[in-house]
């Protein structure tokens, strides 16, 4: 029974097989119902013909011998001929009937079954029409394990995902636009105050207009790179790589950020160079983001190391920080579009809360993962990535 109730095949084919069998089975019954009462009233109307023969018969009784054995004869064979015509009609009319009730019972038989198995296309069909109205939270109720329920499985997710896309399209509205009146207030206020004459027009007032303006376009841009690469519309030119080399590339750019706020860079390299497939210029990106995010989070005298091993087929790049740390039920949330732990100091330090979105995007289309770690709040945090090795 788990067999069949998993294949919709099967079922259409015990479907079809159970509605022959109903429709043998009434034709046989009716036609063992009726066959004797119609022969039984043809073989009647026989005999009412035979009497009303021999009736005829008594009054030609002078003919000659002859002439009687013939007719008698003759007689004898029309009998046997309208006896058989008799039996032929009697038998068509019980199978006439038979066909009949078969037909219908067939008939209702297979509009059951057949509303049964379409039942849940129908279902599927109106949830459709719902959610095309933009009710996402519309779901199709399981009922088995057949393909038809497998399908509706699939469309349950299929909504489940619309359902998600919908509410992060809604909080992306709001979060851009909420992302974008920070700077552009900035920039009206210290306008106004300029025409008004409360700020003189000094280098220091325009360059905090100039600075907001700045941090405006930098938000502008990671939204650009971030729509490039969710859509998987970035293209990777994949080739083998030195990780080590690269890490110290962005160990050099950094190190003036870092010395500035007091804050140590300590690169952990092994002496042996770590091929990896990769576009350099996307994984610099990635070790960028990473760094500076933890550079932004450390407070003054702390340490951020840098470091990579190799783990079966690929390579394990760590950024571990001492800096503020990440919650236990933040961690989940870390690579959310401008999902910040603390909003106040993010904005202070002019992020655009989604570096991590764009590098979590771009390691998966290297085929790696990324993933954070963090013992608590004030303990620290550690953010790791991964990337196949080249082989040689």
């Amino acid at each position: 029974m788990k067999i069949i109730r998993s294949h919709l095949g099967i079922k259409l084919f015990l479907s079809y097989f159970v509605v022959i069998v109903v429709g043998m089975s009434v034709i046989g019954i009716i036609t063992k119902i009726t066959t004797p009462a119609a022969f039984q009233r043809h073989l009647q109307y026989m005999e009412d013909q035979l009497s009303t023969g021999q009736g005829m018969m008594g009054q030609g009784m002078g003919l000659g011998q002859g002439q009687g054995q013939g007719l008698g004869a003759g007689q004898g064979g029309g009998m046997m001929s309208e006896y058989y015509q008799n039996f032929q009609q009697s038998f068509n009319e019980s199978l006439l009937i038979s066909v009949v009730a078969a037909s219908l019972v067939a008939l209702i038989v297979s509009f059951i079954f057949s509303r049964s198995i379409l039942e849940p296309v129908s279902v599927m069909k109106n949830a459709s029409q719902r959610i095309a109205e933009g009710h996402y939270d519309e779901r199709v109720p399981l009922k088995g394990d057949d393909e038809l329920n497998q399908l509706a499985g699939s469309f349950n997710q299929m909504a489940e995902q619309l359902e998600q896309v919908e509410t992060m399209r809604r909080r992306l509205i709001g979060d851009v636009a909420h992302e974008l009146r920070t700077p552009l207030t900035a920039i009206k206020g210290t306008a106004e105050a300029l025409m008004d004459g409360v700020l003189p027009a000094s280098d220091e007032t325009y360059l905090q207009i100039h600075a907001e303006a700045e941090r405006l376009s930098r938000l502008v841009d990671d939204l650009q790179e971030l729509s490039r690469v969710e859509s998987r519309a970035t293209q990777l030119k994949i080739h083998p790589a030195d990780s080590t080399a690269l890490i110290q590339t962005v160990s050099k750019r950094l190190q003036h950020q870092f010395d500035e706020k007091r804050v140590t860079l300590t690169p952990s390299l092994p002496h042996d160079p770590i091929l990896v497939l990769a576009d350099e210029d996307r994984i610099i990106q990635v070790l960028t983001n990473l760094i500076g995010n933890a550079l932004q989070y450390t407070p003054e005298n702390g340490t951020v190391s840098v470091s990579i091993e190799r783990d079966k087929n690929e390579a394990r790049i760590s950024v571990r920080d001492t800096g503020f740390g990440i919650p236990a039920e933040y961690l989940k949330h870390i690579f959310d579009r401008f999902y910040r732990v603390d909003k106040s100091r993010s904005r202070a330090h002019g992020g655009s809360g989604i570096g991590l979105t764009i590098a979590k995007h771009l390691v998966e289309a290297h085929g790696g993962k990324i993933w954070a770690e963090s013992a608590g709040e004030n303990k620290g945090s550690v953010f790791t990535f991964t990337l196949p090795l080249a082989k040689l």
